[in-house]
C-alpha cells in the first residue's frame, strides 16, 4: 500500500488513514522482515562463536587438519582463488583463521544490532565461506551451506541503512521476500522427497523414527524417553512429518495470511520437537528464523508496541532498482537450475560450475536413508602396551552410564565427524589418522576439543581405534544398571598408530565379539 500523491486531502489525514490500514493489513511484512533479520544475526554469531572455540584445534597448524596444508596442496596443484574462494588463501596462518571468525562475529553483531546490515551480511557470508571452502571435513554439513545460501540471498532482503531501526524500517522489495520464501520451500519440501525418492523401506512403512533418536549422531536426554515410545506412535509422527515438510512448503504459496501462518507454524513446531530430541547444532534455529518472512504485519502488530512499530509498514523498497528487483531475481534462476535437476535426476547445466564453490546455491534433504544401527567409535590410548584408557569426548556416546550430552545450538564438529567415520572404512578418514597423531604427540588444542585427557603426565606410545555397537538401554535396563547405553560387538577400527611395543609387553588384539 502507498499513500496517494497529487491530491489535497490533508497530509495528517493521509497518514492517519495509512496507519490505520496498516494496522490491519496482511498483505506487508516491515515487521517480520525486520524480526528476521536479527534473528539471522544471531544465528550468525551462534555459528561464528562456536566455530571460533573449535576453529585452532579442527584447521590450525597444529590441529587435526590444518587449512595451510589444504592451501599450499591447492595451490601445487594449480588450483586458484575462484576454485577456493577464502580469505586464508592469502594467508592461512594460525593468526587468520582467528582472525577470520573474530571478524565474523563483529559482523554478526552490527547485524544483530541492525548497523550497516547489507555489509555485515555480505562480510559476515564471505567470512563463513572462507571456512567452508577449506574446511573440509568439518564444514561439510547440510546447514553450513543453508546459513550460506541465506545470508548471501538475505543481502537483497535487507534495507540499505546505516542504522535499521525497527521504527524507520521499510519492507522489502517482493521478489526478496519470494527468493527468501523459495529457499525455505527448497529446504523443508526436499527433506521430504529424499526420503522416499531414496527407496529406503524405514521411510516407506514409516517406521524411521523407531530407530531414529538412538541412531541420530548426537541424541538429547529427551532422545532416551522419545525411543520408548510405542511404535504405532512413531508411526503416526512419520506421517505427521511427512504430512508438514510435503505440506507447508505448498501452503507458504498460497494467497492468504492464514496459509503462511499454518505453513511457519507447522515448520517451526516440527524443528522444536526435532531440537528437542537431537543435537543439530543451529539448523533448528536457522530453520524457524527463514520462517519469520511468512509472517504479516497484522499479526505482527497485535503484540508490537505501537511506540515501536514501522512508521509505515505497508511501504516497501522501490520495485525497479536492480538491486532490490533484478538480484533477488537473480537469486531465484539460480537456485532453480541447481534444485530442478538435483531434484528430479536431469543432469545440472555445466554452466552453472563456476557458481558450486562458493556453497551458495544448494540442495538440500537431510536423513535420505534412515541408519538402523548405530557404530560408534571408541579411542584408547596405552602408556605399556596392556592396559588402554579410553578418550572421552564432550558430547558424543562413550561411557555407558552418561546420559546424552545436551549441546545444540553449538555444533562439535569432531564429535559429528566420529559418527560419520563410523560408517565408513577408515581409509577414507584420513583426518581420524590425523586426530590419534595429535593425541599422540599431546596437543594441546586438539585435547581441548574431548572432554578429558587421561594423560596428565605424559602422552601416550599408543593409540587405537576400536568400534562398538551401540544401542540406548530400555526402562527396565536402566533401573537395573543405571546406564543410558549398552553396547556389543568391539572390533579393531583402524591400525594401532604409535611407537613399537614389544611382544611380551603388549596386549592382544580385542576380540571381535564382546558384550558389556
Amino acid at each position: 500500500m502507498t499513500l496517494g500523491a497529487g491530491t489535497d486531502t490533508d497530509t495528517a489525514t493521509v497518514i492517519s488513514t495509512a496507519s490505520v490500514r496498516t494496522a490491519s493489513d496482511d498483505r506487508t511484512f516491515a515487521v517480520s522482515s525486520w524480526l528476521f533479520a536479527r534473528g539471522l544475526g544471531a544465528v550468525l554469531l551462534i555459528a561464528f562463536v562456536s566455530l571460533g572455540v573449535q576453529a585452532q584445534g579442527l584447521f590450525g597448524s597444529r590441529g587435526v587438519m590444518p587449512i595451510a596444508t589444504f592451501v599450499e596442496a591447492a595451490k601445487s596443484a594449480g588450483h586458484s582463488f575462484w576454485q577456493h574462494p577464502s580469505a586464508f588463501w592469502w594467508s592461512s596462518g594460525d593468526a587468520m583463521i582467528t582472525g577470520v571468525w573474530v571478524v565474523g562475529v563483529i559482523a554478526a553483531v552490527s547485524l544483530l544490532a541492525g548497523l550497516v546490515p547489507k555489509v555485515a551480511l555480505l562480510v559476515s557470508w564471505f567470512a563463513y565461506l572462507s571456512f567452508v571452502s577449506l574446511g573440509w571435513p568439518f564444514m561439510s554439513f547440510q546447514w553450513d551451506t543453508l546459513l550460506l545460501e541465506a545470508s548471501f540471498t538475505a543481502v537483497f532482503f535487507v534495507p540499505w541503512r546505516a542504522w535499521d531501526r525497527l521504527g524507520g524500517h521499510v519492507g522489502p522489495n517482493p521478489v526478496a521476500r519470494w527468493a527468501m520464501w523459495w529457499l525455505l520451500f527448497r529446504l523443508v519440501f526436499r527433506s521430504a522427497y529424499v526420503k522416499l525418492a531414496s527407496g529406503d523401506a524405514s521411510w516407506a512403512d514409516l517406521s524411521a523414527l523407531t530407530y531414529h533418536y538412538w541412531t541420530q549422531p548426537l541424541p538429547t536426554p529427551l532422545g532416551w524417553y522419545a525411543n520408548l515410545l510405542p511404535d504405532w506412535f512413531q508411526v503416526l509422527c512419520c506421517a505427521l512429518m511427512f504430512a508438514v515438510e510435503f505440506g507447508a512448503p505448498l501452503l507458504l504459496w498460497v494467497p492468504r495470511a492464514w496459509a503462511r501462518r499454518t505453513a511457519a507454524g507447522s515448520i517451526i513446531g516440527l524443528m522444536v520437537l526435532i531440537g528437542l530430541t537431537g543435537n543439530y547444532g543451529f539448523f533448528n534455529l536457522l530453520t524457524i528464523v527463514l520462517c519469520l518472512p511468512l509472517l504479516d504485519d497484522r499479526l505482527f502488530l497485535r503484540v508490537v508496541p505501537k511506540r515501536y512499530a514501522p512508521v509505515d509498514a505497508a511501504r516497501e523498497a522501490p520495485r525497479g532498482l536492480l538491486w532490490s528487483a533484478l538480484g533477488p531475481a537473480l537469486v531465484i534462476v539460480l537456485s532453480s537450475a541447481v534444485f530442478f535437476p538435483g531434484t528430479f535426476g536431469s543432469r545440472v547445466p555445466r554452466v552453472l560450475g563456476p557458481i558450486y564453490p562458493f556453497s551458495t546455491f544448494n540442495s538440500y534433504g537431510l536423513f535420505s536413508v534412515m541408519t538402523t544401527q548405530r557404530l560408534e567409535i571408541n579411542l584408547e590410548g596405552t602408556e605399556d602396551g596392556e592396559n588402554w584408557t579410553p578418550y572421552v569426548f564432550r558430547y558424543k556416546p562413550g561411557p555407558l552410564g552418561r546420559a546424552p550430552v545436551w549441546a545444540a545450538p553449538h555444533q562439535p564438529r569432531l564429535d559429528w565427524q566420529m559418527w560419520f567415520a563410523a560408517l565408513g572404512d577408515y581409509r577414507r578418514n584420513e583426518w581420524l589418522a590425523n586426530l590419534m597423531t595429535r593425541l599422540l604427540q599431546d596437543e594441546p588444542s586438539v585435547l581441548e576439543l574431548l572432554d578429558d585427557n587421561p594423560f596428565r603426565d605424559e602422552p601416550p606410545k599408543q593409540v587405537r581405534a576400536l568400534i562398538y555397537q551401540y544401542e540406548l538401554t530400555n526402562a527396565d535396563e536402566r533401573n537395573a544398571t543405571g546406564y543410558w547405553w549398552k553396547r556389543h560387538d568391539r572390533m579393531l577400527y583402524a591400525p594401532i598408530l604409535g611407537a613399537q611395543i614389544a611382544p611380551d609387553e603388549a596386549s592382544p588384539e580385542p576380540p571381535t565379539s564382546t558384550a558389556e
